[in-house]
């Protein structure tokens, strides 16, 4: 079911033309002292004008030397929907900046955000889910959610968030199980990621898989991927319309099948004729990751037995403009020839 976009429009008695006109960083002093005035419509008028200030990272690094973060903080929890909405506004921003991320991790303003993910306005929440997955792209932004207890809170949130909310969070545990796979496992993540395999939309489907890619980059994650019984899935979105998904499909069955359990799966699943297909696609996109997932299948006697019929699929790819595609495929091709004398 459609669902309607998320609205940033601001509530029709606040008039953004009316906050204070500010210059640079020499309005930020100012500008730090009204966040914290009891009145309200100087709070407001006062986030709207750092909200325009922090598009620039000068602004932002005298913003968090000022102490803008501490008073950014408190507004999390006002009482005014419309400060809280320009308050995570002026932070998604900052987050924009390497050294808006890099404060925030000294600051603890992913804890301070945290507090959100239950705030009833959907704009709060989606600017929060934002900031986070910006702060996800670096290593230490992603340590900072781990460290913060993040993971389970996240994963629970693709169960009941809105589609706009839940691509958001897909992304953000993308990079967050790279480094650390096993508060996901923890939160049954892999039993959800397999239900929105199945999901209506093109962008939820691919970054499901994409996140299993990179929970099978772990030894735990490829076992439970496998228990999970999530490889026939993987293996239906090999054949989706949508290149993207069968790109991140074949990605993370790519890892799924180097352990024995995964490629006794995938054969199991019927993985090979799609994936040649995919491999005889010149312009897919999956095909390094189809390449290397049948060299994974060929390595068992009867996945190898199959493809020996079809080795003109990989030799049709040495002519490939790719490095890596030709490699791969020289590989595949030795493995699949391969006697055991």
């Amino acid at each position: 079911m459609a669902q309607a976009r998320i609205s940033a429009g601001l509530p029709p008695d606040i008039d953004p033309t009316k906050a204070p006109v500010a210059f640079g960083e020499r309005a930020l002093p100012k500008l730090n002292e009204e966040l914290q005035s009891p009145e309200l419509l100087t709070r407001q008028r006062a986030l709207m004008a750092l909200c325009d200030l922090v598009h620039d990272p000068e602004n932002v690094y005298q913003a968090i030397h000022l102490g803008f973060l501490d008073n950014l903080k408190t507004l999390l929890l006002d009482h005014d929907s419309t400060v809280r909405q320009k308050s995570t506004e002026v932070l998604c921003i900052m987050a924009m900046h390497n050294v808006g991320r890099h404060g925030f991790i000294k600051d603890g303003v992913i804890s301070a955000l945290a507090q959100l993910l239950d705030d009833p306005v959907d704009i709060c929440r989606k600017n929060t889910h934002q900031t986070f997955e910006m702060m996800a792209k670096l290593p230490e932004g992603a340590v900072g959610i781990l460290h913060a207890g993040l993971i389970p809170s996240l994963v629970f949130k693709l169960k009941t968030e809105l589609d706009e909310i839940q691509e958001l969070i897909l992304d953000t545990l993308a990079n967050c199980v790279c480094a650390d796979a096993s508060e996901a496992l923890a939160s049954g993540a892999v039993t959800i990621l397999k239900q929105k395999l199945m999901h209506s939309s093109v962008a939820i489907r691919s970054k499901a898989a994409w996140v299993l890619l990179g929970i099978s980059t772990h030894p735990e994650g490829k076992n439970t991927v496998c228990e999970e019984d999530v490889i026939p899935a993987l293996v239906n979105l090999l054949e989706d319309p949508e290149p993207e998904v069968q790109a991140s499909a074949a990605g993370a069955l790519m890892l799924a099948t180097v352990i024995p359990q995964g490629k006794f799966s995938a054969l199991g699943a019927e993985a090979i004729p799609p994936l040649l297909k995919l491999v005889a696609e010149e312009t897919s996109k999956a095909r390094l990751s189809a390449i290397k997932a049948l060299t994974m299948l060929a390595e068992l006697p009867e996945g190898r037995k199959t493809l020996l019929a079809h080795t003109d699929t990989f030799q049709q790819c040495l002519n490939d403009p790719c490095e890596a595609v030709k490699r791969a495929a020289e590989i595949a091709i030795r493995v699949i020839k391969w006697k055991p004398f």
